[in-house]
C-alpha cells in the first residue's frame, strides 16, 4: 500500500483581481479546453482588445482547479489493489483522480514582459517572477531549464511582443526541456513555436461591450445612472469604439465629467479623449494612443507605411486592391502579400470569410492611428485618388459582368465593397473639377441601386452628383447622361414621377444634342417604364418598343435592354394581348437562360405566371412564382419581390387558401415602405391585390381576413420568403367550381386602392 504525500498548496505569483471581470465566457471556456489540449497556447488580438484580461482569468480558473483538486485528496483512498496494478496501478489511478493538481502542483506562474526592452534581460525576467535566484556563472537560460525540468506548472507570458524571436525561442527549448510545462501566452502575434495553438480575440459582441462600459462607469463613479435615451448612446460609443475593451474602460472614466453624448461627440478625436486610466497600470494601458503607438512601434518601416496606406480603405478590402492602391517604389507589389501577413500576425489586421471571399479590415481605431500617419507623410491626398481609381475601375467590370452567369457574384461583392464605393463617391464629389466621375460612378451602379434593393442610398449620390454639377454641360456629357437616366430609373421605381419624368426629358434632349444614341435609348427606355407604372399602357407599349429598336440599331444586348423586352410584355398583357406577352417574356428566358442571367429573367418570369393565372393554370403560376420570389429574394430587389408575393397571394386563394393569401397579403404590405409609392399608385399592378383581398374576405369573412394579413404583417423578410416558397401552410378550404375566377386583370381599369 502506498502512503499519500503531505498536503500542499498550489504555489503562483497571480495577483488578486481588483475589477470584476465582464462576459468573455464562451472565450474563457475555450482557451481552457485549448490549454487541456496543448502546451503552448497563445491568445491573440489587437492592443487593448482584452488578451492580459483573458489569460489571467484563465490562469486562476487552472489554480483555482488545482487547489480544488488538492482538498479531493482528503477522499479516502482505495485498501487494496489488484496484483496487475488494474489497468493504471494506484500512481495511475491518483493521476485520473486529480489530473489538474498534478498538472500544475509546482503553481501558476504570471511573467510580465511588456516593460523588457533589452533581450538579454529575458531569461531573468522570467527567473525573477518564479522567484528562482542563482549567484553563480552558469548562463541564466541554463538555470532556467535545470529549474524547470522536473516541475508541473503553467506559465504565463503577457506582452512579448518586442521580444517575440527571442522569448519564441526560450519557450521552445523550455518546452522541450520541461515535459511538465504548459504556456499560457497572450501579444499581438503567435510566437510560431513548434505545437502551438492560437486563439485570436476579437473584440466582445455588443451586449458584453455595453456591460463592460456600464459596470466600468458605475466602478468610476457610484452616482452614475444611465437612462434609456443614455443606453442607446452608449450602445453607440460601444460600436464606434470596436467595443475594445481597453478604449470602454478609458471613456468610462470619462464619464465621471461628461455626458454620454458628450462622450460621443468627442470621439472624432478619440487619441485624445481617451486618456487617463487607472494610476500603477502598465503604461501601455494608459491612453488608447499609447496601446495602438505601441504596436506601431513594433513594426519594421515597410509595415508601418503599409498600415499608413492601408487606412484610406473603409471596411473591407482584398489583396488586388491593397496592392493597386498601396504598391510604390517605396513599398513594391510584390512584397504587399508578405507585408499583409505580418500585419495579420500583428493583429493589426483581421481576417474575414465573406460571400465575395476572403477579405481583411483594420478595426476602426487602429485605421484611425494610421490615417494620423498617412496625413503627416502628407500622402493621404494621392493614396485617396488611387483608391478612388480602383473602385471606379471595380464598377466598371462590375456592370459589364451584371451580364453573366456571376451576377450574384457581383450582388456580393458590390455589397461587401459598399462602404470602400461611399468612400470614392465622396471622393470624387469633394473634388469640383471631379464631379462627373461622381457622375459617372453613381450612374454605373445602377444595377445594385436597382437590382439588389438599394434605391434610396441611389437616388441619394445621384442627386448629390447631378446637383453639385448644377446642371452644366461639359465635355464629360457622357457621365451625366448616364446619371440622370439610372435618376430617372430610380425615381420611377420609387413611385416619384415628376423627378423621374424630369431627368429623363432633361437626359433625351441632351443625348439628341449631342448625338448619344445609347443615352437616348435609356432615356426612351425609362420614359417607358414611367408609363408603364403610371396606367398609361399605351404610351408605354409606344415608348418602349421604340427603345428596343434603338437599343438594336445601336447593338445594345444586356440586362436593361432585355429589361425592356419584358416591360413590353407587361404593357402588352395589361392591355389584352397575352399571346404578344407570352412571345417577348418567353424570348428574354430563353436569353437569360443562354446567358446565364437571372435578375431580369425573374421579371420574366412575373409576366409568364401572370398569363399562366389569366388562363387558369395556377400550378404553372406558382412553379413560375416560387422561382420568381427565389431569385428576388437572392438579390434583396424588393420591387420584384413584392410583386411576385402579391401575384402569388392571387394564386393561393385561386388554389383554394384564402387564409394563407390572406397572411401574403399582409406580409406584403409593409415591404413596399422600403420602395416607395405602394404598387406604383397604379390600377394594373394593383389589380391582382384588389382581387385576391376581395375574394379572401368573402370567403373569410372581414374579421378572420383580418386576422390573417395582421399576422402576415409580423413575419420578416426571411420567414415570409420561407413561407412563400413552402406553399400553401394550411389545408386549403373547399371552393365551390368556377367560385375563385383567374385574375383577368389585363383589361382592368381600377384605380390604385390606397391602404
Amino acid at each position: 500500500m502506498r502512503h499519500r504525500p503531505l498536503r500542499q498548496t498550489a504555489r503562483g505569483n497571480l495577483p488578486s483581481e481588483l475589477s470584476g471581470f465582464i462576459g468573455r465566457g464562451a472565450e474563457l471556456a475555450e482557451v481552457g479546453r485549448l490549454l487541456e489540449a496543448s502546451r503552448l497556447v497563445t491568445v491573440t488580438g489587437v492592443g487593448g482588445v482584452g488578451k492580459s484580461r483573458l489569460v489571467l482569468a484563465a490562469a486562476r480558473s487552472a489554480a483555482g482547479a488545482a487547489a480544488e483538486e488538492w482538498d479531493a485528496q482528503e477522499a479516502p483512498e482505495p485498501q487494496e489493489v489488484p496484483a496487475d496494478g488494474g489497468a493504471q496501478g494506484v500512481h495511475g489511478a491518483q493521476e485520473a483522480r486529480r489530473p489538474g493538481q498534478e498538472r500544475y502542483c509546482d503553481g501558476v506562474w504570471l511573467v510580465e514582459l511588456a516593460c523588457v526592452r533589452d533581450p538579454s534581460l529575458l531569461e531573468l525576467t522570467v527567473s525573477e517572477a518564479l522567484g528562482l535566484t542563482d549567484h553563480t556563472t552558469r548562463p541564466p537560460r541554463t538555470v532556467l531549464a535545470e529549474h524547470l525540468a522536473g516541475k508541473r506548472l503553467l506559465l504565463v507570458l503577457d506582452g512579448f511582443e518586442q521580444l517575440v524571436e527571442e522569448t519564441a525561442g526560450l519557450v521552445r527549448e523550455l518546452l522541450r526541456r520541461s515535459p511538465g510545462l504548459r504556456v499560457l501566452a497572450a501579444g499581438r502575434r503567435p510566437l510560431d513555436v513548434e505545437g502551438e495553438r492560437t486563439f485570436p480575440l476579437a473584440p466582445p459582441a455588443p451586449e458584453e461591450a455595453l456591460a463592460l462600459l456600464l459596470a466600468r462607469a458605475s466602478a468610476a463613479d457610484p452616482d452614475f445612472a444611465v437612462s434609456d435615451a443614455d443606453r442607446v448612446v452608449l450602445a453607440e460609443v460601444c460600436a464606434r469604439l470596436d467595443g475594445i475593451p481597453l478604449a470602454l474602460e478609458l471613456a468610462a472614466c470619462r464619464l465621471r465629467t461628461l455626458s454620454p453624448a458628450q462622450v460621443l461627440a468627442r470621439l472624432d478625436d478619440r487619441f485624445g479623449l481617451l486618456t487617463g486610466g487607472a494610476r500603477g497600470g502598465l503604461p501601455r494601458h494608459r491612453a488608447l494612443r499609447t496601446a495602438i503607438g505601441w504596436s506601431h512601434e513594433l513594426c519594421t518601416p515597410a509595415q508601418r507605411l503599409l498600415w499608413a496606406r492601408l487606412s484610406v480603405f473603409a471596411g473591407q478590402f482584398d489583396l488586388d486592391a491593397a496592392e493597386y492602391v498601396c504598391a510604390g517604389p517605396d513599398l513594391p507589389v510584390e512584397g504587399i502579400l508578405d507585408l499583409l501577413g505580418e500585419l495579420l500576425a500583428q493583429s493589426l489586421l483581421v481576417r474575414e470569410e465573406t460571400p465575395a471571399g476572403v477579405r481583411l479590415r483594420m478595426l476602426e481605431t487602429v485605421r484611425l492611428y494610421g490615417a494620423g500617419w498617412l496625413e503627416s507623410l502628407g500622402d493621404a491626398v494621392r493614396l485617396r485618388r488611387r483608391h478612388r481609381d480602383w473602385y471606379m475601375g471595380l464598377a466598371t467590370w462590375c456592370e459589364l459582368d451584371w451580364f453573366s452567369p456571376r451576377q450574384h457574384e457581383v450582388a456580393a461583392l458590390v455589397e461587401a465593397e459598399l462602404p470602400n464605393l461611399r468612400l470614392a463617391l465622396e471622393c470624387c464629389l469633394d473634388e469640383p473639377d471631379e464631379l462627373h466621375l461622381g457622375q459617372y460612378l453613381a450612374g454605373t451602379l445602377w444595377f445594385f441601386w436597382a437590382g439588389c434593393g438599394r434605391l434610396t442610398e441611389g437616388r441619394h449620390w445621384l442627386d448629390r452628383s447631378l446637383g453639385a454639377a448644377g446642371g452644366a454641360v461639359t465635355e464629360y456629357e457622357s457621365s451625366r447622361l448616364k446619371a440622370l437616366w439610372v435618376l430617372g430609373y430610380v425615381a420611377a421605381l420609387q413611385g416619384d414621377a415628376t423627378a423621374s419624368m424630369g431627368a429623363l426629358y432633361e437626359c433625351r434632349d441632351g443625348a439628341e444634342r449631342s448625338g448619344n444614341r445609347v443615352a437616348a435609348a435609356y432615356a426612351v427606355h425609362r420614359l417607358g417604364c414611367l408609363a408603364l407604372v403610371s396606367d398609361d399602357m399605351a404610351r408605354a407599349r409606344e415608348l418602349l418598343g421604340g427603345a428596343l429598336e434603338q437599343y438594336r440599331a445601336a447593338g445594345e444586348l444586356n440586362s436593361n435592354v432585355l429589361m425592356c423586352q419584358v416591360e413590353l410584355g407587361m404593357a402588352l398583357a395589361f392591355l389584352g394581348d397575352v399571346p404578344g406577352a407570352l412571345a417577348l417574356c418567353g424570348e428574354v428566358r430563353e436569353i437569360c437562360e443562354e446567358r446565364g442571367e437571372r435578375w431580369t429573367k425573374a421579371y420574366a418570369l412575373y409576366v409568364l405566371a401572370y398569363a399562366a393565372l389569366d388562363a387558369g393554370g395556377t400550378q404553372e403560376a406558382r412553379r413560375l412564382l416560387t422561382e420568381c420570389v427565389e431569385i428576388n429574394h437572392v438579390f434583396h430587389d424588393l420591387v420584384g419581390l413584392v410583386l411576385a408575393l402579391e401575384l402569388l397571394a392571387l394564386v393561393t386563394v385561386a388554389e383554394g387558401d384564402p387564409a394563407e393569401a390572406a397572411v401574403l397579403q399582409g406580409a406584403a404590405e409593409p415591404l413596399w415602405g422600403g420602395v416607395g409609392l405602394q404598387l406604383f399608385g397604379s390600377g394594373y399592378f394593383n389589380a391582382p391585390r384588389l382581387m385576391c383581398r376581395e375574394r379572401a374576405a368573402e370567403l373569410l369573412g372581414a374579421d378572420r381576413y383580418a386576422a390573417h394579413a395582421a399576422e402576415g404583417r409580423e413575419l420578416n423578410r426571411e420567414s415570409l420568403v420561407v413561407r412563400a416558397l413552402r406553399g400553401a401552410a394550411r389545408k386549403p378550404l373547399p371552393v365551390e367550381r368556377g367560385g375563385v375566377p383567374g385574375p383577368r386583370v389585363a383589361r382592368s381599369t381600377a384605380p390604385a386602392d390606397q391602404p
